[in-house]
């Protein structure tokens, strides 16, 4: 199979490239850098150009002579949520999908087969301990505006190609987001619960994401929604004693919802609150987790880091 990745040098791009070459499929990034691209990806990645992707389509040839398309491009959501950054947060996603979806459907009968289009469980807003599977309404907060127009603008390619959007959680990673923020006040013995740690994490590990994303082009049976999150989501107390556990430290130091605001504005939202997001279309499409359980994930991770 032929499959063009788009974000590819991301956390999560670099690993869906190398689990798709080493299943032996030819891969093919599409990035603003080519050459670095290549750098990052080796030698065996073929990289094309597409410097502006919130302005321009991709560029065609590429697209048409592909038989799967994943699309991860997407302004990191965590930072201070300025004017301009919330700007770039939304931009990033939608117009680049924008542009994406506009050449599928001037490549007609040669475009991919499949269009897997990158979304998060920011879709739900804050949910409190509702679980939530695929068929919930989206929230009304800013981040569950930014995914809503995300999605519409991915689905927009139905007519042309099967398309999954695939809402994924807190990626636990040993080289970066969610988890890097937290391991050097844990390591510490500083860390602890946020705002009352009473407020769902829907996370999910690197691995597992890697590998629903490549399911998700492999299985005709997915459509639409997909939450990629683990089977067992766990509040922000049970994570913070999990890690405690995993790190041999003492995690039971509450942080105050005020701190968080203070430190990261409006964006203390995704932390202060959360979603119980549940897989439940994984799931009924025979998808086998890896890491399932919260401290056995932490381990792991935390083995590799």
């Amino acid at each position: 199979m032929r499959v063009l990745v788009t974000g590819a040098t991301g956390m999560i791009g670099r690993g869906v490239v190398a689990a798709l070459a080493a299943r032996g499929d030819e891969v093919v990034a599409l990035s603003r850098d080519p050459e670095r691209a290549r750098a990052l990806l080796g030698a065996g990645v073929e990289a094309h150009a597409w410097p502006e992707p919130q302005l321009t389509p991709p560029p065609q040839p590429p697209l048409e002579r592909s038989d799967a398309l994943v699309h991860l491009l997407g302004e990191p959501v965590a930072q201070r949520w300025s004017p301009e950054a919330k700007r770039r947060i939304r931009d990033s996603r939608i117009l680049s999908t924008r542009q994406l979806v506009a050449a599928l459907r001037a490549a007609g009968d040669r475009a991919p087969g499949v269009l897997v289009s990158q979304s998060a469980t920011g879709w739900y807003g804050p949910a409190g301990d509702e679980q939530l599977e695929e068929t919930a309404p989206a929230g009304s907060d800013f981040l569950a505006g930014v995914v809503a127009d995300w999605e519409r603008e991915a689905r927009a390619a139905e007519s042309t190609t099967r398309v999954v959007c695939t809402r994924t959680g807190v990626v636990l990673s040993p080289g970066g987001g969610a988890l890097a923020k937290m391991l050097p006040f844990f390591r510490l013995g500083i860390g602890g619960p946020v705002a009352g740690g009473r407020q769902y994490v829907p996370w999910i590990h690197l691995d597992d994401v890697i590998a629903a994303l490549i399911h998700c082009v492999d299985d005709a049976r997915a459509d639409g929604p997909v939450n990629v999150t683990a089977p067992n989501p766990v509040t922000n107390a049970q994570l913070s004693r999990a890690l405690g556990r995993a790190l041999g430290r003492p995690a039971v130091l509450p942080v105050p919802a005020l701190a968080i605001r203070l430190l990261y504005g409006e964006m203390a939202t995704i932390v202060t609150t959360g979603q119980r997001a549940v897989p439940a279309r994984l799931r009924e499409l025979g998808f086998a987790f890896r890491h399932p359980d919260i401290e056995p994930a932490l381990r792991d991770v935390l083995g590799r880091a």
